[in-house]
């Protein structure tokens, strides 16, 4: 099995320099947490950008489209700040043949306590089990992201009520 994962940023790659949270965007954590997990699969780790969620356009989105489109790769795993992961999933829909989880984390993977790993751990189960098409992998759930959202108060993903 092969994977491509696209790094694009977010809070599973933030560093932060201060208690007044002041951070920057640091490389790609998956590839150490990936090594580090003595996974036997062969996988490629590419930085497309080093963006918080927050500060992502269309342009980056688009950028991450053209991405998945041209990769030869048939499971994708983007990395993904948890602000606004939904509205990426929802960018990459229509692409054909293709298994695309976006996961990311809360708390970034550089720290003690983290949900990175966890969840890193559960979208590559997952998108070893889905049919192809675009999900979200966060915190033991994979969720179709057309109805996506994230609840900042309980810090956690759920399906919109319709």
């Amino acid at each position: 099995m092969d994977i491509q994962v696209f790094a694009v940023g977010g809070t599973i790659d933030k560093i932060y320099f201060d208690a007044n949270s002041e951070f920057h965007v640091g490389e790609p954590q998956i590839g150490e947490l990936l090594y580090e997990a003595n996974v036997t699969f062969h996988y490629t780790v590419t930085s497309l950008m080093k963006k918080d969620s927050i500060e992502m356009t269309e342009a980056d989105r688009h950028l991450i489209r053209e991405a998945v489109e041209e990769c030869e790769h048939d499971r994708i795993l983007i990395t993904h700040g948890t602000d606004t992961m939904a509205y990426t999933a929802r960018a990459l829909a229509g692409i054909p043949n293709k298994v695309i989880v976006l996961t990311g984390a809360m708390q970034p993977a550089r720290l003690r306590v983290s949900d990175a790993i966890f969840n890193i751990g559960f979208a590559i189960g997952a998108l070893q089990q889905l049919e192809p098409g675009v999900y979200v992998a966060m915190n033991g759930q994979v969720f179709d992201p057309e109805h996506l959202r994230k609840n900042l108060k309980a810090q956690r993903f759920e399906l919109e009520d319709f």
